[in-house]
């Protein structure tokens, strides 16, 4: 099985250097490569041989310009790979319009370290993370990701997070209930919000 490959597009060496820590929870063995400009990241793409990226983890805002980079370009040039938006910019507005270029998660560089990795796991599962400030925000009605079509049932760990919840019991209550750390709570309850608010429901 080959190892899991990660382009990483930020301008802030920084984060960049954390973010290479939390890979390596995942996947000890993860080969990232890093880019500090969409300009990097397109010629990477286009230097891609028969080894392609796992996933791509991109910012939005870079020094120097005036507006977000065009992540719709970006997701072009990686069809085939899944492309994360990490960002500090996480307003409802910004996180939708990342959805609807292609991204296929939006994960807020405020996060805790434990949040993050509970993201990116689920995601590379195949799953979506949104962040929390969604959950507060009524989504457009013409509002549905382009390039995911995910299961409109819950899997059965969200299913025992949302009955704990319904309980009235606190993040840290259904994590130890369930064994889980409170960061993969929040992923989960996450991702239930996503699934009854903007997955549109299925015609009977």
């Amino acid at each position: 099985m080959s190892n899991l490959r990660v382009l990483s597009v930020d301008d802030h060496a920084i984060f960049r250097a954390g973010l290479r820590h939390i890979l390596r929870q995942l996947d000890e063995n993860v080969e990232i490569v890093e880019a500090n400009s969409l300009e990097q990241a397109l010629q990477h793409s286009r230097q891609q041989g028969e080894e392609r990226f796992d996933l791509v983890l991109t910012d939005l805002m870079f020094d120097g310009l005036s507006g977000p980079i065009d992540l719709e370009v970006l997701c072009a040039a990686y069809h085939d790979t899944t492309v994360v938006v990490m960002s500090v910019q996480d307003r409802a507005s910004d996180v939708r319009s990342a959805m609807k270029l292609g991204a296929s998660g939006y994960i807020p560089k405020s996060a805790s370290v434990d949040v993050m990795t509970s993201a990116l796991r689920l995601i590379l599962a195949g799953g979506v993370y949104l962040p929390p400030t969604l959950l507060d925000t009524p989504p457009a009605s013409s509002y549905q990701p382009t390039r995911h079509n995910k299961s409109d049932v819950l899997t059965p760990r969200q299913k025992e997070v949302l009955a704990l919840l319904a309980e009235g019991r606190s993040n840290k209550a259904i994590a130890t209930e369930l064994g889980l750390s409170p960061g993969t709570v929040k992923v989960h309850m996450t991702r239930i919000a996503y699934d009854a608010n903007f997955q549109k429901p299925k015609c009977q």
